[in-house]
């Protein structure tokens, strides 16, 4: 099955390199600016004591008003955290996480995947009920991910991609070990 020619336009053809190149490079710049703010806090990196304490926050239930959790599996899920101390090395996972997003989405390398993990941290800061800028950042994400094929183009994936491959076809790098099998011939019927 083809795609609509408006989404290989969008998303398969490199003329649109640029439009993802401009969003790649904001979307990757917000995310080091967090990431390096959080490595260079000691109470990310060191304690964990500021995840701690917005968790405590998050799932707190005020005696009016909403929570800022929507959902109780979610609150539940933080709580268990919370309890377990798991904060002490969940905050560098975050630091570290966020940096690392926002390195790679600004460089161009391995831009549908760190446009995933973008995406998958800015769902969890909004299931925490931090809304702030986590929805505008999410569909940015999710749009360079539908667009990995042209949204680094204007980057390392150029190069890096056709080197190494993907999961579906072999880069120049990379070669099989074996010959895949493909059945059995078939049989011509007359």
């Amino acid at each position: 099955m083809k795609d609509p020619p408006v989404a290989q336009f969008l998303f398969s053809d490199i003329r649109m390199a640029w439009v993802w190149l401009v969003l790649r490079v904001w979307l990757g710049w917000e995310w080091l600016q967090s990431g390096l703010e959080k490595v260079n806090n000691q109470d990310w990196m060191s304690t964990g004591v500021a995840l701690q304490k917005f968790w405590e926050r998050q799932v707190a239930i005020p005696d009016t008003g909403r929570a800022p959790i929507a959902y109780d599996w979610y609150r539940g899920f933080l709580q268990i955290l919370l309890e377990g101390g798991h904060y002490t090395w969940f905050a560098k996972v975050v630091a570290v996480g966020e940096a690392a997003v926002g390195i790679a989405l600004i460089i161009g390398l391995f831009t549908g995947i760190a446009a995933f993990g973008g995406a998958f941290m800015n769902w969890h800061f909004i299931m925490a009920g931090a809304a702030s800028t986590n929805a505008m950042l999410l569909v940015v994400g999710i749009l360079l991910m539908m667009a990995w094929k042209t949204a680094g183009w204007i980057g390392l994936d150029r190069f890096v991609l056709p080197a190494l491959g993907t999961p579906w076809q072999f880069g120049r790098l990379i070669t099989p070990r074996f010959e895949p099998d493909t059945g059995p011939s078939p049989k011509v019927v007359r």
